[in-house]
């Protein structure tokens, strides 16, 4: 699995190091075997981001990207869309993928991280409701969130250095953090962004399905 990500997330032009950050020895094990690379990292952090705050403690970048390593099928258009033209880096700065959502099953699962933003992409809320609500208006397209996120120095020192806000809190959504405390975090839309994380022996079923060419990935279920 974490061979397939690595090799996949390599194939991205706008990356220029690619690490696996693992607390598990036999996750490091399987990277040094495939000579990917690797930070150990504590086993106490409670998010993603929490992790990649120790690894920027190691390693120096110029933005961070935060992927999950169970996603073989990870869209590298995305991965490169979370690199925008510009970094700030006089102030805490953030990206993170969107988007459209097509089927009102995916509106009403709670598990799909509904966002809402300004004219200028600036995420304003998230939800594990549908936002906003249609109350006088059909014409809207609903959207949410994709996990692959981008993060400059300051906003990981941030994250790292800051306690769960308000609403963050009422819809454990870690993301939330960033707008609970009024920080920029830029979405970014890519359509028909649909991952696939491999959680159950039918999910590595179906992606194995997929790599050996027995299905088009144009047929895939759209899920989290």
């Amino acid at each position: 699995m974490i061979w397939w990500v690595y090799e996949r997330v390599k194939t991205a032009e706008k990356l220029d190091e690619i690490y696996v950050a693992t607390d598990d020895e036999r996750i490091n094990d399987v990277c040094e075997q495939y000579n990917i690379p690797v930070v150990m990292t504590a086993n106490t952090h409670k998010t993603a981001a929490n992790r990649l705050h120790e690894v920027s403690e190691k390693i120096k970048a110029d933005f961070y990207i935060q992927l999950n390593g169970d996603e073989p099928l990870i869209d590298i258009w995305a991965v490169n869309a979370t690199v925008p033209e510009e970094i700030p880096q006089e102030r805490e700065f953030g990206t993170n993928i969107i988007t459209n959502i097509s089927d009102p099953a995916q509106l009403m699962d709670p598990s799909n991280i509904k966002v809402v933003f300004d004219k200028e992409m600036n995420a304003l809320y998230m939800s594990r409701a549908p936002i906003p609500f249609p109350f006088k208006s059909l014409n809207f397209q609903y959207y949410k969130h994709v996990g692959i996120i981008g993060y400059n120095k300051k906003m990981l020192d941030f994250y790292a250095n800051s306690v769960p806000g308000t609403f963050e809190t009422i819809e454990g959504i870690d993301t939330m953090r960033f707008i609970d405390y009024g920080k920029q975090l830029k979405l970014i839309e890519v359509p028909d962004c649909h991952s696939l994380s491999v959680d159950t022996d039918k999910d590595l079923e179906y992606v194995r399905a997929i790599i050996k060419g027995e299905m088009g990935v144009e047929n895939r279920p759209q899920t989290t």
